[in-house]
Order: C-alpha cells, then structure tokens, then sequence
C-alpha cells in the first residue's frame, strides 16, 4: 500500500504505540516514525524492536515535523503532553490520541492545539492485559473497531485521512460524539474491567479461603476475570477518574440488575433466572457472529503447559 503520511510520531511505546508501529511498518503507511518515551529502557528498546526511527526523552522534539502524531499514553497525562507539544506541532498535521475516554481528552487536549492543526480524537477497541513495548503486533488492529470523534469544526478531509490510516491498519471505522462514546465504553470496557478489579480483590482478602486455594481452583469465570484485572493499573486508573460521570450511571444500572438477581435466588425464582440467563447467552452468539470474538474454548490464551 502506498503511504499515507512522511512522519508519524508516537507518544508513549507502550501495547498500543508499539502495535501501531507495528502495522506502520507491516502496512508500509509512513516514511519515518519518531517515538517519544520517558524511559531510557523504554526508548532503547523500541529501538532495539525497530519499532521507530528515532525516539526522544522529550515529546516536543519527538512531534517535529509530524504530519500525524498520537497520543498513546495514560489519559491522564494528555493535558499536559499537549501543552508541551504545542508549540511543535506541525501546520496542517492531525494529532490524535487512542484513549478509552473521549469527553476528557477534549476538555484537556484542546485548549493547547495551535490554530491550522487538526484535532481528531480516536480510540481503537482493541487490546489485551499486556503493557510495554515487548507487547505490541501488527494485528492487535484487525477486524476491530475504532471509534473517531471529530469535533463539530474538523476539517473533513483530516478526518478521511485518519480514518484511511486505520482502515489501512485493519480496523472497522465508526464516528461518534466523544459524549456518545464514553457512554458506549462505560458499559461495554470500563464497568467490566471495574467488575473484574473487585472481584479479584475480594477473592483474595477472603478469609475464609486461601489464596493457593483461589488460584489452584480457578474456574473459568474467575480466571477469565483475572485476565482483565491484569490490565495496566495506571491507564485504568486514568480511565475511571476521566470518566467518571458515565460509569457511575452504569454502575448504578448494574447494582440495580445484581439487585434484582439477588432477590430471585433468595425467593427461588428460577424463571427470571433462566430468561436473564437465556438473554445474555445471546448476546454472546452475537458478539462471535459479528466476529469479534471466536467460540474456541479458552480464546485468546490456549492450554495451560501442565495439561
């Protein structure tokens, strides 16, 4: 495929920033990527991987010249990255970001993009529980989604381009308004993953079961939770405090679903059991026929090596 932009910048080489260089790479979508890492480990290893060209302890310089830059860090670091950046931005080039909230990333990214730049903020829902620039691959993007959410003022040609990049990555496209959006990934990422911490956490302050017992006997459900609270703590952290009004209205949604469920295993109502149960067993079906997941047993994980 010919290529999309001369430069691309990459600020933060964690799963994301080292899977999209990834699929630059693969994909051939750029003459040159810079990366940004504050870590000296950091940047010599995304040398090391060839994951970029040139990589700098200092996000102004990394973005020099950039026709497209990405901000793949913690969210909560954006307001202050953009302010660093500004004043290095390329005219007529695109910064973006890939963060798990949108409403936020607007709020603090904006008020630091120069005039002649376009703002076009973007998240790809794809990932897994790994970090670091060891964890990235060109696939990590295929057959997912990626939902843009350009502001109201966005060049319609910018838009067309980023959203070229990632279809050229292998995504599916959608456009939103950021407030949609965190509505969306407050109920389909962000509750789960909030489930899955506190249920992590209070198997292992029970006292009534050990913790070699919790981890020797772990079922399916709960070690499939597991997987999900291995995720990076500090970008989920960022998540839930940068998205805050739209999970508490799901996390009251939820509370009052386990509410009810509650009182149907204490009142031995079996039916509303079974039709919830038939329900979201369908949504399952859905999922793997809309092919974002498989039905393969332990998808994602295989066999443990002792079996």
């Amino acid at each position: 495929m010919s290529k999309l932009f001369n430069r691309v910048a990459l600020i933060g080489i964690g799963l994301i920033g080292s899977s999209l260089a990834h699929a630059i790479r693969k994909q051939n979508l750029a003459d040159d990527v810079t990366g940004f890492a504050r870590s000296e480990a950091t940047r010599a290893k995304a040398l090391e991987l060839g994951l970029v060209d040139r990589i700098y302890p200092s996000a102004a310089e990394a973005v020099k010249d950039a026709d497209l830059v990405f901000l793949c860090s913690p969210v909560g670091t954006y307001g202050a990255l953009a302010q660093e950046i500004s004043a290095t931005l390329k005219p007529g080039g695109i910064l973006t970001d890939v963060g798990s909230v949108k409403a936020a990333v607007v709020k603090d990214v904006l008020p630091h993009v120069p005039q002649g730049v376009h703002f076009i903020p973007g998240h790809p829902i794809a990932g897994t529980e790994q970090s670091g620039p060891e964890s990235g691959f060109a696939e990590l993007f295929v057959n997912r989604w990626c939902i843009i959410t350009p502001l109201p003022d966005a060049d319609p040609r910018a838009v067309e381009r980023l959203v070229e990049f990632w279809r050229a990555c292998g995504s599916n496209v959608e456009l939103m308004t950021p407030e949609h959006h965190d509505l969306v990934l407050a109920i389909t990422s962000h509750l789960p993953h909030l489930i899955a911490y506190n249920i992590v956490s209070t198997a292992a302050d029970l006292e009534e079961v050990t913790s070699s017992e919790v981890i020797k006997f772990s079922a399916g459900g709960f070690r499939d939770f597991t997987r999900i609270a291995a995720s990076d703590p500090t970008m989920w952290r960022d998540v839930f405090l940068n998205n805050k009004d739209a999970v508490l209205e799901m996390l009251g949604r939820f509370s009052e679903d386990l509410s009810a469920l509650q009182r149907a295993i204490r009142w031995g109502d079996g039916d509303m059991l079974f039709d919830v149960f038939t329900r979201s067993r369908q949504v399952r079906r859905s999922i793997i026929a809309a092919g974002q997941d498989t039905a393969s047993p332990d998808f994602g994980r295989g066999a443990p090596k002792n079996q």
